[in-house]
């Protein structure tokens, strides 16, 4: 693994400015600083577990805003700071609103603060939904890798969602080193299921996709399952439908019953993250009482300490870590000031006096 996040720290090394300054990163340039840096990501992402791992890093519960008026939307604060070699603070603020479909908008939209280590002065605003996209496909990318190593490695993926998610981490998939024999897709959606169609050919896969008319379908023809929905609630129910024992990343988090989960092999990013919120995984704990079905974080698979079965469905459930957002989002900041693009905002910080 290459020194991303010693390398991504170096910007920062001289100290924080005499005088704090304030940029602004718009998509645009964020996107072009990603691009085609899948493998660079997924190490920056890998490293970033590792720091968490071991203590490195401050990631508390996030926070979601709902509405009485508008109950299918909400907007979560995601807080955290990372240490080692990085030294930053931050805050994703990142909104879902469903209904902006139906007027041509993406559902999701957000921010990410950047908050230098030592004085606490905000130095950058990103746009941060190719930001959080990038570190959930980079995530997925990781634990894929990561579950497959001690089993036969999946040859036919699955997409159960097929917005932009979906295409995320299949980018990252194809290019971190990922080839299939076949691609299946399913959405209740057609017009989401035709656009990643549309996707899958621009980007050139060449494997043949299938479209599945139902989540079954698609599970029992995949050994990679992709769950990147919308689900409030579980709608996978059946045990059965895995009995081909494939690895499942359980990204959007609500799709399975406990009844799947428990007989299933169980991994998550963060446990006390993951088991809240009625998620998938804390509706087990609700049901069992205990975290008994949980066989470890991906923290613990990179270290060693747990090991993936190979007789059983193997379910990987993100919740989703600040601190990954913060990583990624430093490294496109560090990018961009290299490239001397900055776009600062003269006087953003108004007095900097410091009164007797």
């Amino acid at each position: 693994m290459t020194d991303v996040l010693h390398h991504t720290a170096r910007a920062a090394e001289s100290g924080p400015p005499s005088v704090p300054t304030f940029a602004v990163i718009p998509g645009e340039q964020v996107k072009k600083a990603l691009e085609g840096s899948e493998r660079q990501v997924v190490e920056l992402v890998e490293a970033t577990y590792r720091l968490h791992g071991a203590g490195e890093s401050v990631n508390p519960p996030s926070y979601f805003l709902r509405f009485p008026d508008r109950p299918s939307s909400r907007i979560i604060a995601l807080p955290a700071s990372i240490g080692g070699s990085v030294r930053v603070d931050g805050l994703k603020w990142i909104s879902s609103f469903p209904e902006n479909v139906d007027a041509g908008l993406p559902r999701a939209s957000a921010v990410l603060i950047l908050n230098d280590h030592d004085t606490g002065y905000p130095f950058a605003c990103l746009e941060s939904s190719i930001i959080s996209a990038t570190r959930t496909a980079a995530s997925a990318a990781l634990a894929a890798d990561w579950l497959s190593r001690e089993r036969t490695r999946p040859t036919r993926v699955g997409f159960c969602g097929t917005g932009l998610i979906a295409r995320y981490i299949h980018t990252f998939l194809a290019r971190t080193g990922w080839s299939f024999e076949a691609i299946g897709v399913h959405d209740v959606s057609a017009a989401s299921t035709e656009g990643f169609c549309g996707y899958l050919r621009q980007s050139g896969a060449t494997e043949p996709v299938t479209v599945h008319d139902s989540a079954e379908g698609l599970i029992r023809a995949s050994d990679l399952v992709v769950f990147a929905t919308v689900a409030g609630r579980p709608h996978v129910t059946t045990p059965a439908w895995f009995d081909h024992n494939p690895l499942v990343l359980h990204i959007s988090l609500r799709d399975l019953a406990p009844e799947v989960l428990l007989a299933s092999a169980n991994f998550v990013d963060d446990v006390e993250h993951c088991l809240k919120a009625d998620t998938s995984p804390h509706l087990v704990e609700q049901r069992t009482g205990n975290r008994d079905f949980l066989n470890g974080t991906l923290n613990d698979v990179l270290l060693g300490r747990a090991a993936p079965p190979r007789d059983q469905p193997v379910i990987f459930s993100p919740f989703g870590l600040g601190v990954l957002d913060l990583a990624v989002g430093k490294y496109v900041y560090d990018q961009v000031a290299r490239a001397g693009r900055l776009r600062l905002v003269d006087d953003f910080f108004h007095d900097l006096r410091r009164y007797g």
